[in-house]
Formats: structure tokens, C-alpha cells, sequence
């Protein structure tokens, strides 16, 4: 029998100095280590990568605990890594107080991924953003040992919501 330990540390306050923070900075304050990152990215071992205006990178180890009933990496790892990337993109462009909501995302899966691909990496990019919908797309999670895709996401978009400014929300 094996087991895995997870811990993380309590998500709300580092949320609550995020809002007055770009997106941009907010991510990189995690990304350093000057703010936790979210529990998400202890669950799934999922590492932050660079972040910049419009483009954010991520990592994963596949591990065993990964693993679904036919013995390679269930999809929700590459989904979870996608969306991350694709909404992290997203989120460098956001000012002060502004969040967003996933509306959707698609994931066409190429190839398996499993424990022997090695450490994978997937890189979204801001693709259009207007007043309330963006859209990115995330290059496939990639490996050093396989160049080639493993799971392609074409489009993912995200509805902004109430900017909060001294208490109250507003449209933005």
C-alpha cells in the first residue's frame, strides 16, 4: 500500500491581498513564493512556471497517484494544467480587484501520459480580450522526452465578474 501526504496552506487571505494586486503581480508574488499558491496546486502537483502579460507556463510530475483504472495519467491532469495555463494568461491582464470564472474549455486528447513522460509542461496565451469574455489557448503539455503533443487544447474562455472597489461591487 503507498500513500501521499498533502498540505497547503489556508487559500483565503492570499485571495484577499491578490485583489489588490494586478494579475500580473499577483502571480508572480505566488510564483516566488511571497504568497502561497492555491490548494489546487498541491493536489495535483502542478508547479507554477513564468508569467507575463498575456502568456503564463506550468508544470507537472505524473505520478502514480495520477493514474487512472487503465494505467495511464487520467485526463484531468492535462485538463487541470490547461486551464490553469490558459486562465493564468488571462489573469496577467487583469487590473487590481478584477477575477473571472472559466465559461469553457476544450481538450482534444492526443496521446497518454504517464509516469515514464516525464515532467510536462503547457503554456497558455492570451488570444483575444474583450469587455467580458476572453479567450486563450494553451500549447499541448510537452515533455523533455517527447517532443510531440500528449494533450492539445484549442480554446478556453472566461467571463470576467464584478471588479470589488471599497466594499462593493461594480460592472466592469
Amino acid at each position: 500500500m503507498k500513500s501521499r501526504t498533502i498540505t497547503w496552506e489556508e487559500p483565503g487571505e492570499a485571495a484577499a491581498e491578490g485583489l489588490a494586486m494586478t494579475g500580473l503581480e499577483y502571480l508572480r508574488a505566488m510564483a516566488d513564493g511571497r504568497l502561497p499558491g492555491p490548494p489546487i496546486g498541491a493536489t495535483m502537483g502542478m508547479m507554477p512556471g513564468e508569467f507575463e502579460t498575456g502568456r503564463a507556463v506550468f508544470f507537472a510530475d505524473p505520478g502514480e497517484y495520477h493514474y487512472n483504472p487503465i494505467g495511464t495519467v487520467h485526463g484531468g491532469l492535462a485538463a487541470t494544467l490547461l486551464d490553469s495555463a490558459m486562465s493564468c494568461a488571462v489573469h496577467t491582464t487583469l487590473a487590481a480587484g478584477d477575477r473571472y470564472t472559466t465559461l469553457e474549455i476544450k481538450v482534444n486528447f492526443v496521446r497518454p501520459i504517464a509516469v515514464e513522460t516525464g515532467r510536462v509542461r503547457a503554456e497558455g496565451r492570451l488570444l483575444h480580450r474583450g469587455g467580458l469574455v476572453a479567450t486563450a489557448a494553451a500549447a499541448p503539455p510537452t515533455s523533455a522526452r517527447r517532443s510531440a503533443p500528449t494533450r492539445f487544447s484549442r480554446s478556453w474562455s472566461c467571463r470576467r465578474r464584478r471588479r470589488v472597489a471599497r466594499g462593493r461591487a461594480r460592472r466592469t
